[in-house]
């Protein structure tokens, strides 16, 4: 190998969702451009959602290093079963939260800063410190949230400052859309604020996942800015497909939180089956994942719960199976402006399985870019109902008659291997 990378990440196998897919790709495509990896994990997480199947995926060629941290959730979760869900960034809305959640809610954004991670920080300096000399490793990379990976990094780079640091942020710090949800003291406010400001200023490179994002990070003060979004691997390609379905299936893959929940949709479906019988007979509303028990409930007073089925969380290879057994593929974002930047990245996957996307979000997102760009699918906004409607009766009608979408060569662009490389002409300036 040519050079040494150390990755530091809170996200490894066995942890579930989309998390820990980006490192964990980059690392299995790294040496092959000649550079070995060494991830920095911790070595007894609290994660909210577990897949032992993405272990499998881990390359031989990848060093893991691991350190005991000690986070508070298992207290939290005793308090309240909600804070595991305020764990992987799912918030109800304000209205909906009950007195134990409030508490937790102001309790995580406020004497947990950044994070509820933070107290791996120091001890994680310390030890890195060491292990970074005596394997001369040259760069460092920091894959947040949770953001204390990222003061990890400012801590290292102001302990070495020839050291050459990447801070790659898979989600904005304080633009996230739940950021207003913490319900955070001035005092607060500006302390994740005034640290996201050090660590964009001080890391030489930061990596965005969107293009919005990275606008936004370039005003926050960060030296230079590029964006490799997330991307799909060749186990998707390979997968078995299957174009024919015994029902006209839309599906949702994921996480589906309340603050994403996408109203119009429902309502747009509520009367189709009302209206057209053939479309009744045929249509089924599928879930794959964690979705918001207050979503499922409002399905349930609704003629939708019918033709719903709610498979709960499967692997990700079940998933990439259930992918590939349905027509249409649902992303939502959340409605305001300021979510343009956000591109799950479940996107990336659904591109490959060739199917058509159903996107929801706010007008002029990066989602709807990408997805305009490679001519995959439609993008709604929040107040649309009637277009939707039209939407999903024109194609149930090619499915009736067997009308298949063509696979863009453009999905190409966001292969892992390709990403990959792209990281690694960004290294080499």
């Amino acid at each position: 190998m040519d050079r040494k990378i150390l990755i530091i990440s809170y996200y490894w196998p066995p942890a579930g969702g989309p998390g820990v897919q980006r490192w964990l790709k980059f690392s299995k495509y790294l040496p092959e451009f000649g550079y070995e990896p060494h991830v920095y994990i911790p070595k007894n997480p609290s994660y909210p959602i577990v897949d032992t199947s993405l272990l499998s995926e881990i390359s031989p060629e990848v060093k893991i290093i691991k350190k005991s941290i000690w986070e508070p959730y298992g207290i939290a979760e005793k308090l309240s079963k909600k804070n595991k869900d305020f764990k992987a960034g799912q918030f109800e809305s304000k209205k909906k939260q009950g007195i134990l959640s409030r508490l937790s809610v102001f309790i995580r954004g406020n004497f947990f800063i950044p994070d509820a991670r933070k107290f791996w920080i120091k001890p994680s300096i310390k030890y890195l410190e060491k292990y970074i000399k005596n394997n001369q490793i040259d760069l460092i990379i920091t894959s947040g949230p949770p953001h204390s990976m990222h003061l990890i990094g400012l801590g290292l780079k102001e302990k070495m400052p020839n050291i050459k640091w990447i801070a790659d942020f898979r989600d904005p710090w304080t633009q996230i859309s739940y950021y207003s949800q913490l319900s955070l003291t001035q005092y607060s406010d500006k302390k994740h604020k005034k640290l996201e400001r050090k660590v964009m200023s001080n890391a030489d490179i930061v990596l965005s996942t969107s293009y919005s994002d990275k606008e936004n990070f370039e005003k926050l003060g960060a030296k230079e800015v590029f964006c490799i979004t997330n991307g799909f691997d060749s186990e998707i390609l390979d997968a078995n497909r299957s174009q024919k379905t015994d029902k006209f299936t839309l599906a949702y893959i994921g996480m589906l939180e309340t603050l994403r929940n996408p109203d119009n949709l429902w309502k747009a479906l509520e009367v189709l089956l009302k209206q057209h019988p053939d479309f009744k007979a045929d249509f089924q509303l599928k879930f794959v994942g964690k979705i918001a028990e207050s979503i499922l409930d409002d399905l349930g007073d609704t003629i939708i719960i019918n033709n719903m089925v709610n498979k709960g969380y499967l692997t990700h290879f079940e998933s990439i199976q259930e992918m590939n057994n349905s027509n249409i593929l649902l992303i939502t974002n959340f409605p305001e402006d300021k979510s343009k930047g956000i591109i799950p990245g479940k996107l990336f996957e659904y591109l490959a399985t060739g199917k058509t996307i159903l996107s929801i979000g706010p007008k002029d997102s990066d989602v709807s870019k990408i997805i305009n760009y490679t001519q995959t699918g439609e993008h709604f906004t929040y107040d649309e109902i009637d277009s939707l409607k039209f939407f999903l009766l024109s194609e149930y009608e090619k499915w009736k008659n067997q009308i298949y979408p063509i696979t863009s060569e453009k999905i190409n662009d966001f292969h892992r291997k390709n990403l990959t490389k792209k990281l690694v002409q960004i290294i080499k300036k």
